[in-house]
Formats: C-alpha cells, structure tokens, sequence
C-alpha cells in the first residue's frame, strides 16, 4: 500500500477511525516506516496547509450556516464571552476558530492558527509589522499569500475571511470596540494565517496536523454542547438540526460525521494527488 493508501485509510477508512480522527491528542510521530527505513520529509509543508485551510472553511461554514445562523432563527444565542459563568451562548464563528486554535497549538505546538484583520476587534487580532503587506496584497487580488515571515523564520500562509453572514456584519458593525462599522457582506474582513516552522514534513507529521485541527473542531463544539446542557432552556442534543426548525443542537457524533461528509472527497482527492506527485 503507498503512502498515501494509507494515508486515506487512516483518514476516511471506516466508523472506527472516525473516532480516532477526533481524538483527544493526534498520533504519536513512528520513528520509522514498515521497511524500517527513517520516515523523510518530502512533503511541502504549503500543500498541507491548504489542506487545512480548505477543511477549516468547511468546518467554519458547517458551523455558522447551520448552527449559528439557523440557531438564531429557533432562539439559540451568540455570543463573544460565551465561556464566561452566566451567559447562555454559544460561540460566535471568529470564537470557534480562536478554541479551536487553542486546542491546535496544545496538539501541536509547532502549528499555528490565527484569524488576523487590519480593522479587530480585539486588538490583539491586529496584523503584524511583517504581515500587514501581505494583507494589503490579499486585499487586491482576493487570493491566498504564502511566504516566509523575516521577522519570525516561519512559513506563513493568510487565506482571506470573508463576510459571509449577515451575523458576522452585524456583530462587527454594531460592536462598541470595531474600528471599523460598515462592513458588507462579501467584504475581506481579515485573513486565517497559518505558520510553521520548517518547509518540508514526512507524512506522519502532515497527518499530525490534519488530526490536530480536526480534534480542535470537536474539542470546541463539545464544550459549547457541554455548556448548553446547563442552560435554563436547554436545546435538545441529538440528531436533528436547528435547520430542521426545532430548538436543538446535533450531538458531536452528527456534527462529526457531517464534517467528515463534506470535507471526504476534496481532502483525499487532494491527499492522492499530493503523494502521486512524491511517489
């Protein structure tokens, strides 16, 4: 079997390992292959990160579509301090991506997210000194910017963040601490950046970070749908959605398995042609 057979096998290969890609921790690096031959670090690290870019938007849609925006409309609540003692909220999609960061750089030190804007709310969103020209670039040309940060010696890759929701425009527009108060839907609000330190991975380590961000999707929603069991109304958890028009949330394992639904084909139609091209 190649390496990316087994590559797919882990990552789509029956209920079992559906478990395993949201795990707790990512797998544990082997110091060899099969043959017994050290593992090489073939891989560009910028074809994983857009692996992981375009399965953070995935997880990033599935979410605000379908449980924040429907949510809104059967009376679940949004919020900015949704984790703090009282408040009956589910995290807003930016919140999502910062948990989920958080839960990224426990897994995985080297590997950082970070959803970036020249206009934050919070100030400590705002873009570096180095990353600001390739902001601006994004800003011309609506398309992803890679290169190597001087001032950090990282590889950095920004993906621009839409707005996409009428949710996120409101927020943004309305919040008292927004520098900036007419956004539109459509508008370039700011962009997911990625950095890692070295050029190259083995396939282990590019499996590492695929695990790393799929556990940080997981992570997060549990912990709201833990939160929300303690609401004075709490939403039913189970297998219906708020667009089904009821006031419910889908448990992990129908979150999960809609994720993976959604993410299977373009990440292992990417994965197979990034190993072709190795092998």
């Amino acid at each position: 079997m190649s390496a990316a057979e087994r590559m797919i096998t882990l990552l789509f290969g029956g209920t079992a390992l559906l478990v395993f890609l949201f795990a707790s921790a990512p797998p544990e690096l082997p110091e060899s292959d099969v043959d017994g031959r050290q593992q090489e670090a073939t891989i560009p690290v910028s074809k994983i990160v857009a692996i992981l870019a375009a399965e953070n938007d995935i997880a990033r849609s599935l979410y605000t579509s379908e449980i924040v925006g429907a949510g809104k409309a059967v009376g679940l609540q949004f919020s900015e301090h949704w984790q703090d003692e009282g408040i009956e909220a589910g995290p807003l999609p930016a919140l999502f991506l910062r948990a989920t960061a958080t839960t990224v750089r426990e897994l995985t030190p080297d590997l950082g997210l970070f959803l970036g804007s020249a206009f934050p709310i919070a100030s400590s969103n705002l873009f570096s000194d180095s990353q600001l020209p390739a902001f601006r670039q994004i800003m011309e040309t609506h398309e992803a910017v890679m290169f190597a940060d001087e001032s950090t010696g990282q590889f950095t890759a920004m993906y621009p963040d839409f707005a996409s929701v009428d949710a996120c425009v409101t927020c943004h527009n309305r919040h008292p601490d927004s520098p900036k108060s007419d956004w539109r839907i459509g508008d370039i609000m700011g962009a997911t950046t990625w950095t890692y330190p070295r050029r190259q991975l083995s396939a282990p380590e590019a499996m590492q970070l695929i695990t790393s961000l799929r556990s940080g999707f997981i992570r997060t929603y549990t912990e709201y749908l833990e939160r929300a069991k303690g609401f004075s109304r709490p939403p039913v958890i189970g297998d219906r959605w708020p667009s089904d028009g009821d006031y419910c949330l889908p448990s992990a394992d129908a979150f999960r398995m809609e994720f993976c639904k959604r993410a299977a084909l373009q990440t292992s139609t990417a994965l197979l042609n990034m190993f072709d091209a190795t092998e």
